[in-house]
């Protein structure tokens, strides 16, 4: 299975709504809070250029936020050995 993580904030509606259809998929994944000042969080947000959640990441790859969440699950394309990031 991939490895999924989301950077999000507690107020964040997008943030909760990816999270909730990965929960409805069955797909496990990681909640990294921005809101906690952990390094990983600012360390992803750096890297990405980006500073709106949620940002999503399938290993280790930014596949983008919910709507691209949205469409890869309704695609039945989450097999996303071959994603490529966003540019």
């Amino acid at each position: 299975m991939n490895n999924v993580k989301i950077l999000s904030s507690p107020t964040c509606s997008y943030c909760h709504a990816a999270k909730d259809l990965l929960k409805q998929k069955g797909i496990p994944y990681q909640e990294i809070d921005i809101s906690s000042g952990n390094n990983e969080a600012q360390q992803l947000l750096s890297q990405s250029g980006r500073r709106t959640v949620p940002q999503i990441y399938i290993d280790e790859k930014l596949i983008g936020g919910f709507a691209e969440l949205s469409i890869l699950l309704r695609n039945n394309q989450f097999d996303l050995t071959q994603a490529q990031p966003l540019t």
